[in-house]
C-alpha cells in the first residue's frame, strides 16, 4: 500500500488507541501492527509531533519488563482533533465507497 497513504491512516490509528487507553509507544506499534503491516520507526515521530502539537501528554511508568515506559495519553485537544479527524475519515471513505460501487457496477 502506497506510504504516504498509510502515514495518514496511522495518524487516525493512534488517536484512535489512545482515546481508549493509555499506552507506551511499542505497545501502540504491536496493536497497530495486528491489523495493518507498518515499520516500528514510522510510529515514534508521529508520537513526537502530536505530543508537541499538544494532541498526547506523556508520563513514565514503571515496568516489570525493564525500564520505565514512557505512556501516552490524550489531552482534550486531542479528543477534539480526534473527532475532527473520524469526521474528514468518514466522509472521505463515503466517497471512494461511492466511487467504488459505481464503478463495479459498469
Amino acid at each position: 500500500m502506497n506510504v504516504q497513504f498509510k502515514k495518514g491512516v496511522l495518524n487516525l490509528c493512534v488517536l484512535v488507541l489512545l482515546d481508549k487507553q493509555d499506552r507506551y509507544g511499542y505497545e501502540l506499534v504491536q496493536k497497530i501492527s495486528d491489523q495493518i503491516s507498518i515499520s516500528e520507526g514510522s510510529v515514534y515521530p508521529l508520537l513526537r509531533r502530536l505530543t508537541k502539537e499538544g494532541y498526547f501528554t506523556t508520563y513514565l511508568k514503571e515496568s516489570t519488563e525493564g525500564p520505565p515506559r514512557k505512556y501516552y495519553q490524550l489531552t482534550e485537544l486531542g479528543r477534539s482533533y480526534l473527532d475532527e479527524q473520524l469526521e474528514e475519515w468518514e466522509k472521505f471513505t463515503r466517497g471512494v465507497n461511492a466511487l467504488i460501487e459505481e464503478g463495479k457496477h459498469e
